[in-house]
Order: structure tokens, then sequence, then C-alpha cells
């Protein structure tokens, strides 16, 4: 449990407030990536997205819908209401990507529309959950 409360910690302090940016690097797949190293996995690099476009594209080539299926290829699928601190989850988005967001216990963090920057929120509809 140590190991998640430093983890959900590192992941909080690089990204709290940091606006969501596709040129910079800011987005949920990079917080995923960054949050799963610091609990220890090793996923594999992220190909250089830089767009909504490229995005798209990269979940293509691999034959993935959204960022949910991507999850399915790194972690075990969970319930929703096995989620503990640090686990991964996904939210529908509008752009049909999915969000991925870290559990808080309780509360998640991510982006959305309504923030200008990661914020804390309140899931209220999660389309998937991942043990981290």
């Amino acid at each position: 449990m140590l190991r998640r409360q430093h983890a959900t910690a590192a992941t909080l302090q690089k990204y709290r407030d940091a606006p969501f940016d596709w040129a910079a690097g800011k987005t949920c797949l990079h917080m995923a990536r960054f949050h799963l190293r610091q609990m220890g996995h090793r996923p594999e690099g992220l190909p250089r997205i830089r767009s909504a476009i490229g995005a798209r594209r990269a979940l293509d080539v691999r034959g993935w819908a959204n960022v949910g299926d991507m999850l399915d290829t790194i972690l075990p699928r969970i319930a929703p209401a096995q989620m503990r601190l640090g686990d991964v989850a996904m939210l529908d988005s509008g752009d049909g990507f999915g969000a991925i967001v870290i559990s808080l216990g309780g509360k998640v963090m991510g982006w959305h529309e309504g923030y200008p920057g990661m914020t804390a929120l309140e899931p209220i509809a999660i389309a998937g959950a991942w043990r981290a």
C-alpha cells in the first residue's frame, strides 16, 4: 500500500493543475505511463503522439477501439467497485478515445473539459477499471 501512496503522490505532483496539451505530452496516456512506471510496471514506450489524429492512428494500427483496449493488454481488469488507491480506470469521453484516470480512493484524478488543468473528479460512470 505504501508503494501505491508514493506512486499516486508522485503522479499528482507531476500533473496537478497541468493543462491537457497534446504537443507538450500532457495527456491521460502520458500520465498513465508515468504512474505505471512509479508503480513498478514497465509499459511499452509510447508512440510519439502530438495530436488527436496521431492518437487515433496509434490506436487503429494496434486494433484498439479506445484506451481501454490498450489497458487490457497491460493490466488485469477489475470491477470498478474493487478499485484501490492508484488503480487505473477509464471514463467515456466525447472523442471516443476514452479518458484514463487514476484512483484517489473515492475520487479519480484526470482531465475534464470544465477544468483548466488536471484535477480530482467525482467518477459518475466508470467504463472500465484495471489493477495497477
